[in-house]
């Protein structure tokens, strides 16, 4: 089970509801079954890339990173394969539920995520193709709560999150041989901006901002505060080391960004639920690496 937890990158799963639920937030409407049956997609199409990003990266971790769960043989490439093939099934089972335009941008995650992994992730297309993945998981949860894919609260809840993401993935292909640091500086200025304008509430078109004033301004602080710190000290400092720590608290930032999203789209309450997974996700990553 630890080398499975390896593999999938168990201490990641608690940055993906998030997604989800910003985007049910961004559409002024509350989480039901078919939001939780888009959040089950979406944690499995994150399991699915997980496994296949390791099936299509076995060379090159063989030389590497030889202590990964496939090139150390603790896992087979079959059966990790067999692992990204099963859960993007039942990612897309989960979406079925979740209503038809819901599956729509189902269909359209999952050809993203394994586009990336086994096409775009080593050109420079790969940190787009990043960013879109996740912004297209928040337009995941704005579909499935019977929001417009074209709504302009969704839309621009799924680019401030695919910004983040493009930021943190390109500063994590320097993470095992390190030596960048502009890539580290942009992200961290990135962080900063994005702290800003989600610190700001805006409500969906009808909807009335109750309580997200102070609530979306505290979200954003935690965000630069988890964010900001390991990607100036990898810029500072671009080893491998401190490049590996700041991609690690990139990913854990998405959360207190969900949060603050949802904040500032009029659902204080349920940003400051989503941050309760936070220090979860911090102790788990102390055992397995979310990166």
């Amino acid at each position: 089970m630890r080398d499975w937890a390896e593999l999938l990158r168990v201490s990641a799963l608690f940055t993906v509801p998030g997604d989800v639920l910003a985007g049910v937030a961004a559409v002024g409407a509350r989480p039901d079954m078919r939001a939780l049956s888009a959040v089950g997609c979406s944690l499995c199409l994150y399991e699915a890339g997980m496994a296949l990003n390791d099936w299509a990266d076995r060379d090159e971790d063989a030389r590497e990173r030889p202590h990964r769960p496939i090139p150390s043989g603790r896992i087979r490439p079959a059966a990790a394969l067999g692992a990204a093939v099963g859960l993007t099934g039942a990612g897309l089972a989960f979406a079925a539920t979740a209503g038809r335009r819901a599956a729509t941008v189902a269909g359209a995650l999952a050809a993203t995520v394994w586009a990336y992994d086994l096409k775009f992730k080593h050109t420079g297309g790969g940190p787009v193709a990043m960013g879109v993945a996740r912004g297209l998981d928040l337009l995941l949860g704005a579909e499935a709560a019977g929001g417009r894919f074209s709504q302009r609260s969704a839309v621009t809840s799924a680019a401030i999150l695919a910004a983040h993401t493009l930021a943190v993935t390109h500063v994590s292909r320097n993470e095992t041989m390190g030596g960048s640091t502009r890539v580290p500086l942009i992200a961290l200025a990135s962080t900063v901006v994005t702290g800003v304008v989600v610190g700001r509430p805006v409500a969906p078109q009808g909807h009335r901002v109750n309580g997200g004033l102070s609530a979306a301004a505290a979200l954003a602080t935690a965000y630069v505060a988890t964010a900001a710190r390991p990607f100036l000290h990898a810029a500072l400092n671009p080893s491998p080391p401190l490049t590996q720590r700041a991609v690690g608290g990139g990913i854990r930032a998405l959360i207190p960004l969900q949060a603050a999203l949802a904040a500032r789209a009029g659902a204080p309450f349920l940003g400051t639920a989503l941050m309760a997974g936070a220090p979860i996700a911090r102790r788990l990553a102390r055992k397995v690496s979310p990166t």
